[in-house]
């Protein structure tokens, strides 16, 4: 079997092919990984091709005799590499991978932008089924149209496609610097957008955590998953002849709750929580599916996703780097 990844240097890239190529399901299985900006550390069984999505002939390179598609690779908000990298380069992938005799499984990491996560409302969990509902901005609806042509594939085609569509994904400190008051704030919302200058600027100053609110007053649920967990998702799907046509909600078995979170942190770190009013809603992302059908579990809870954060410490060699802003 030939597996190739796409992204591979990235989150998920990187944490991922250590575990699979050490996985014993996995024992004779080679890789192709297909990097653009970043390189791999070259490694037995792997074979590293360098070059952009967007490229017909790059491509068609990778794919040859690879039997399996892990498509991670994404842009965020940068509207002039979106429809090249994530459209075209999806588009080119399938297009190679439906005419190939090898090919036997093109798995997708898709992400609850596709519903708008904290930006749209929905009055129960959302599931598999829930209508595509994106939040403004060009990286979620490359995110849908990923996911409509994926499927549209399998209609037309009859190809064997699964995706897992993921939310804030976390690793090393990550989850620490999502709540951090200053100029190394890792996703959002930005502060400046929801403080004022004199308020943001105390909170810098100060050892506080801060407590979101949602648009309804209650303390704001959002849904994460840690890298482990979704890298664990991901090896479950891989072969599983389950995830054929099959679409998963890979997440928490619960949303995060901020005030939980607050308490937390006061409790552990001694830090004092803020609320802050936003006009984001809460949603809870339902991974029942995936539990039922794959097998799977997270491992991570709220109070190990807290700890990890604040315990992490970084090397001389292993800077923080924010690639993309969430």
């Amino acid at each position: 079997m030939r597996l190739l990844v796409t992204g591979a240097a990235g989150k998920v890239g990187a944490s991922l092919l250590p575990q699979f190529l050490n996985d014993f399901r996995f024992a004779d299985w080679e890789v192709v990984a297909l990097c653009h900006n970043r390189l791999i550390p070259r490694q037995d069984r792997v074979t590293v091709i360098k070059g952009t999505l967007s490229d017909a002939d790059t491509v068609a390179r990778a794919m040859e005799g690879v039997t399996h598609v892990l498509h991670l690779a994404a842009v965020k908000e940068s509207p002039d590499l979106a429809f090249d990298v994530a459209l075209k380069g999806m588009f080119l992938l399938l297009e190679e991978f439906r005419r190939s005799d090898a090919a036997e499984q093109f798995v997708l990491l898709s992400g609850d932008c596709v519903v708008g996560h904290i930006f749209q409302p929905f009055d129960g969990p959302v599931t598999e089924a829930t209508p595509h509902k994106a939040y403004p901005g060009c990286y979620a609806l490359t995110k849908v149209l990923e996911e409509t042509m994926l499927e549209q594939y399998g209609h037309q085609y009859g190809i064997n496609w699964s995706a897992l569509r993921a939310p804030w994904i976390m690793e090393k400190d990550d989850f620490r610097f999502a709540l951090d008051f200053g100029e190394d704030q890792f996703g959002g919302p930005p502060w400046e957008e929801v403080l004022d200058e004199v308020s943001l600027q105390r909170l810098r100053n100060g050892n506080h955590v801060p407590v979101l609110r949602d648009a309804d007053g209650n303390t704001l649920k959002r849904n994460f998953v840690h890298v482990d967990d979704l890298v664990s998702a991901i090896l479950a799907t891989i072969g599983n002849p389950r995830a054929h046509g099959e679409l998963f909600n890979i997440a928490m078995n619960e949303p995060v709750d901020y005030g939980a979170v607050g308490r937390h942190l006061k409790e552990q770190e001694s830090l004092e929580p803020i609320e802050i009013s936003t006009r984001f809603y809460s949603n809870w992302l339902d991974n029942s599916k995936a539990r039922h059908v794959l097998g799977w579990s997270p491992r991570v809870g709220l109070a190990e996703l807290i700890d990890r954060a604040w315990e992490y410490r970084r090397r001389d060699d292993d800077p923080r780097v924010v690639w993309y802003p969430g």
